[in-house]
Order: C-alpha cells, then structure tokens, then sequence
C-alpha cells in the first residue's frame, strides 16, 4: 500500500513539474484589424486585378482569332491553315506561359505577397514571441488556419493581448 501510495505520489508530483503554459491566438483576427496588412491586401488585390484584366485581354483577342480561324479555313490553303495554327498555339502557349508567371507557384503574385505581406506578419510573429517570452507560455497555438481546435477556453486566446501589444484598437 505504501508503495502504491509513493508511486501515486511521484506520478502527481512528475505532471505538475512538466505541465506546460500555453496560449491561443487567432493571427487571421489578428491581420484583419491591422491597417498596414489591410493596406498591403488592398495593393495586392489591385495589382492581380490588373494583371487579370492583362490576361483576360488576351484571352478574348485568341478567342477572336480562333474564331476568324475557323471561319476563313475552309478558304485557306494547307500551308496557310499551317501558319494560322502555329500562330494560334503560339499565341495560346504565350498566354499559358503568361498565366503561370504571373499566378503560378512562386509566380510574381508569389513574390509581390512575399514583398508585401511578410513583413506585416513578421510584425505579428514578433509580438507573439515577445509576449509569450514574456508571459512565459511554453507554446502558442494558432487557431486561425491549419489547426483544428474542438475546445478552446476563451480566456485562452491571447488575439486582444497581441493587438495592444502591436498598439492596434
């Protein structure tokens, strides 16, 4: 019994010595109320607009050539329904290759979000890390992407304490 009650004993006192502190912050929450990642978004979504807008153009004159292709082919001679088809898979691998350097992986939208983004959640992880150092959690969650959380107590979620930390509100 007495060994029972010992190892008991060392078994609660082992869980209290490694119980850990952690947090819960929402960093979509955390982005959506700051001005700069909000102003950043906003170039962002202009600059892909107009590139779009780019494609789409070019999209509808290969449209217009596709179609004045297969009105005029019955007209046309072998070597000249030759050439109009080379122009045409041209034109289209262009506006493919067009496509992909703009919106493809690591693509310029890519590059221009590494640009205009990062920096303003850098900002974010930065606050989050000073704050957790400070309050001495042991790990932080994100709650906002990636993770699934069931329950989360809401004294947990430290989104407020980053904000005043970033002095945002």
């Amino acid at each position: 019994m007495k060994k029972i009650f010992l190892l008991a004993a060392l078994l609660g006192w082992a869980t209290i010595g490694f119980s850990q502190k952690y947090a819960i912050v929402d960093t979509r929450y955390i982005l959506d109320k700051m001005p700069d990642y909000k102003l950043a978004q906003h170039r962002l979504d202009s600059i892909a607009a107009g590139w779009q807008k780019d494609i789409d153009g070019k999209q509808a004159d290969l449209d217009n050539m596709y179609k004045t292709y297969d009105a005029e082919q019955v007209m046309l001679s072998d070597d000249l329904k030759k050439k109009r088809e080379d122009q045409l898979f041209n034109k289209e691998k262009d506006l493919r290759d067009l496509q992909r350097k703009r919106f493809g992986f690591e693509g310029d939208l890519f590059k221009k979000r590494q640009e205009l983004v990062k920096p303003v959640q850098d900002k974010v992880y930065n606050a989050i890390q000073k704050l957790a150092t400070s309050r001495g959690y042991d790990f932080v969650l994100d709650k906002s992407e990636g993770i699934t959380i069931i329950f989360a107590d809401p004294k947990l979620d430290k989104s407020e304490d980053v904000l005043r930390e970033l002095n945002i509100r």
